[in-house]
């Protein structure tokens, strides 16, 4: 078989996660898909119900299986552990000198199906990819990475390595088994750094939102008289990397499917004053003792901005939330949050 780099950044590679039996990945699926089935009368009656209040529905009551990042994470509560983390692998305490050698951990393992017939979120296919920029690149991963987040002023950005002194550090919480807040344990992050192994800070998550966005929306700007800077990225990228692709699925938004490392949900409206769906692209990220999200609502620009030029990019609501707990479900807070100030900005 094949395995493109297209495959491994949509998650289609075949490459297992950190559980090794397929009849239990083909089981959690399954139980999730049920699980909505059932919710799913209940949802459409509550929709109509808003509706017909004049009421925008913001957050379904799906039952939602998050992958948190990495990590599929059901809505945990308060000292509620989840399966994800049962996984051995999360808690691997070995020093990896490079990503090649860390592909020793899973490079035997048979695939899980043939590349591009299904989606499975799997940190090691990141890791593949990791690689693959490391021999492209012909740099350290690691360096190539934060040259980049420097490029982006994301100055706080840094590996999660355990030995370095990093200003400013948060300590990190997992609830034990009998529900007690406590220390999450030690990890070396070494072997996922492309996967989980960055620590950041919110301004740095805005930070790189906003380059994003500013990519995005450059190319659609006329008339600048060359005074816009070109985006960080091509806006054809950006646009290519928010393109859901076929086959995939979102477990932490229902509305979503999995674009090229986003989830990203597509503009819709099948009714007149009915529930209307926007545009945005979402990730969330979670490790042991940490959960995090970033959310990105682009501004649906009219002709006329874009035309006369009167405002410049990035036009849009940018979410970015991080906290030192394990498991918290962090996308529909987002979701709410950038609908909030979204509709503040129209109202003005």
């Amino acid at each position: 078989v094949s395995i493109t780099t297209r495959l491994l950044v949509s998650h289609l590679s075949g490459i297992r996660h950190y559980e090794k039996d397929i009849t239990k990945v083909k089981e959690e699926k399954e139980k999730a898909n049920r699980a909505f089935k059932l919710t799913k009368p209940y949802q459409d009656k509550e929709q109509k119900e808003k509706e017909g209040k004049g009421v925008e529905k913001t957050d379904s009551v799906k039952p939602r299986k998050e992958h948190e990042g990495e990590v599929k994470s059901r809505n945990s509560k308060p000292g509620r552990r989840d399966k994800e983390f049962e996984q051995e692998e999360y808690y691997l305490k070995e020093k990896f000198e490079s990503v090649i050698e860390s592909l020793k951990i899973f490079k035997n393992d048979p695939l899980f199906f043939k590349p591009g017939d299904q989606f499975l979120y799997s940190t090691y296919g990141f890791t593949l990819l990791s690689a693959v920029v490391e021999r492209v690149s012909g740099q350290k991963f690691t360096d190539y990475m934060l040259k980049m987040f420097h490029d982006l002023d994301m100055l706080s950005t840094v590996l999660d390595d355990n030995e370095a002194m990093i200003y400013n550090r948060a300590r990190c919480y997992v609830y034990n088994k009998k529900g007690r807040l406590v220390n999450a344990p030690y990890v070396d992050n070494s072997y996922k750094w492309a996967g989980g192994g960055f620590l950041s800070s919110v301004g740095d998550l805005l930070k790189f939102g906003n380059a994003l966005l500013y990519s995005y929306q450059a190319g659609q700007f006329k008339n600048t008289n060359g005074k816009l800077l070109p985006g960080y990225l091509k806006t054809d990228t950006v646009a290519m990397m928010w393109t859901p692709v076929p086959k995939t699925e979102v477990s932490w938004d229902r509305d979503g499917k999995y674009a090229m490392a986003w989830a990203v949900v597509e503009k819709k409206q099948q009714y007149g004053c009915c529930r209307q769906q926007r545009h945005y692209a979402s990730h969330t990220g979670g490790a042991v003792g940490a959960s995090s999200v970033l959310l990105i609502l682009p501004e649906e620009l009219d002709s006329e901005a874009i035309d006369t030029g009167l405002v410049a990019p990035p036009r849009g609501v940018i979410v970015s939330i991080i906290c030192n707990m394990q498991s918290v479900s962090l996308n529909s807070t987002a979701l709410k949050i950038a609908r909030e100030f979204d509709k503040e900005k129209w109202a003005q």
